[in-house]
């Protein structure tokens, strides 16, 4: 198999990927909180980890994808107090939580089956696994590292740290920080130390969301959703564990922290963790207000608080996902109409060159050497999954097709078979892109446009030059470049 190197989180720095077991790769990605409809920041890591998961099966290993759904527990402002995200809309809209949960998550999938991503190998949901979760707290609470107060269970961060100093480790967190900076929150006496989270916690009346446990109806603590479900799908070690890069604290540490508390090592091998899309520089989140739905960038229109329209136009799926796919995914993406606009023209430019590639006429040598592409392109998938490159070398193969196109230079049908079998394993199967413009109405429309260029053809062989002019005139109107060679007229969006 390729050597693929993989930047760790933790380490913080690139290794060489090697899976705990030969051939099989274990993936756990933390998913979404489903209170409302996805946004450009939930893209990103659906994307990033999407391409992940292609391409490690592209390279021959089997992989077991696990992305969960937070369905309960994941309280305001990712608190250990608060109410809980899903169970406030539910009372707000005067539905069933699990009315709501089941509402976007259906409302995730068809978004994410919009942005081509591939549905994981397993996708539990938190509030199926209670008993799980609760087994955990458990065996944290039996290995000493928590305590019991009014019915709520906390994890004891400093007994932990003094045992381990391992909090912390991923995040670069130090408990004499936390001291000083951890925000002061309703119910904060009933833990030892502020930094303590909660593993479970005891419902208040008015809470929708609550299970029976050995210390009270209540509900789990965000972090110990995802220790539980990875550990049931995976083993108590797997290999890849990836998300956003605002998961890394708390969210990330505490799974550490438990896991480590009841095994004595962390969740897993590798860390991976997306930066995040930003608005003039803000993370765009829904605690923060300002972000754009997914399905508003497809309709074109979203309204700032203040009414001010964002979107300059409507922006296609695959549009969204060239414009993610091309930033390194440990970088920022900075949200704007002109670098959409951008991604736009990119992804027709490589959708408009595979199309020419397939009209090219071979011809018995090549005066361009094709045969370096493949093995660039998976040279930066191999550094990390650097899919900007990888769309660089793209470009630079659609600079080619075109040239051959134009006549200034030749390549056999060895080479145009190479350029296709390149295009076909990174542009789509491995960087996930798809053709927007096939469908249905593409046999039709190919033929009434060969129509119109055969009407054409025959207008310049008698001399009408007025009726040529104007046809190819009119297509330019509607955006159809027609081009003109020895061989006849082709077309172009």
């Amino acid at each position: 198999m390729q050597p693929l190197l993989i930047y760790n989180t933790l380490s913080h720095q690139k290794e060489l990927f090697k899976p705990l077991t030969p051939d099989h790769v274990g993936m756990y990605v933390c998913g979404p909180t489903v209170y409302g409809d996805g946004h450009l920041g939930h893209a990103r890591p659906a994307i990033t980890f999407d391409v992940v998961f292609r391409y490690l099966r592209h390279l021959g290993y089997k992989v077991r994808y696990v992305r969960n759904i937070t369905d309960v527990g994941h309280l305001e402002h990712d608190a250990d107090e608060g109410e809980d995200k899903i169970a406030k809309k539910a009372r707000l809209e005067q539905l069933e939580p699990m009315e709501v949960a089941q509402y976007y998550t259906n409302r995730y999938h068809a978004a994410m089956d919009a942005l081509n991503v591939l549905r994981p190998s397993i996708e539990p949901h938190a509030s199926g696994h209670i008993l799980e979760q609760i087994e955990l707290v458990q065996k944290i609470l039996d290995a000493g590292y928590a305590y019991v107060s009014n019915g709520s269970v906390y994890f004891d961060v400093r007994k932990y740290q003094e045992d381990t100093h391992k909090y912390g480790c991923l995040s670069g967190r130090v408990i004499d920080e936390m001291l000083s900076t951890t925000r002061e929150l309703d119910g904060q006496d009933e833990k030892r130390f502020s930094g303590d989270f909660a593993l479970w916690k005891k419902a208040a009346p008015e809470h929708i969301m609550r299970w029976n446990s050995p210390w009270s109806v209540g509900f789990p603590g965000w972090h110990t959703e995802c220790t539980a479900m990875g550990t049931k799908y995976l083993g108590e070690t797997f290999d890849i564990h990836g998300g956003g890069m605002d998961l890394m604290f708390p969210h990330h540490e505490s799974e550490i922290a438990q896991q480590t508390s009841v095994c004595g090592h962390g969740p897993c091998k590798y860390w991976m963790h997306n930066n995040m899309i930003t608005i003039n520089g803000q993370k765009m989140g829904k605690s923060l207000g300002n972000f754009i739905t997914l399905d508003e960038f497809f309709s074109g229109s979203h309204k700032d608080k203040d009414g001010k329209e964002m979107l300059d136009q409507p922006y296609t799926p695959m549009t969204i996902r060239f414009f993610i796919l091309q930033a390194h995914y440990r970088s920022t993406v900075d949200f704007s109409n002109e670098a959409l606009i951008a991604a736009e023209k990119g992804y027709n430019r490589l959708m408009q060159a595979y199309k020419t590639l397939g009209r090219l006429q071979p011809s018995k040598s090549s005066s361009v050497d094709v045969k370096e592409y493949r093995q660039k392109c998976y040279d930066a998938m191999n550094d990390d999954f650097n899919t900007p490159i990888v769309i660089s070398h793209l470009f630079d193969m659609a600079k080619v097709i075109n040239t051959v196109n134009d006549k200034k230079a030749t390549l056999t049908q060895a080479d145009i078979d190479e350029l296709k079998g390149v295009m076909d394993t990174f542009v789509f199967e491995i960087m996930g892109l798809r053709d927007e413009s096939s469908s249905d109405n593409t046999a039709l429309i190919d033929g009434l446009m060969k129509m119109i260029l055969d009407i054409r053809a025959t207008a310049k062989a008698n001399k009408d030059w007025a009726t040529s002019d104007k046809i190819r005139d009119e297509l330019g109107t509607l955006g159809v470049t027609v081009k003109d060679g020895k061989d006849g007229a082709t077309w172009e969006i």
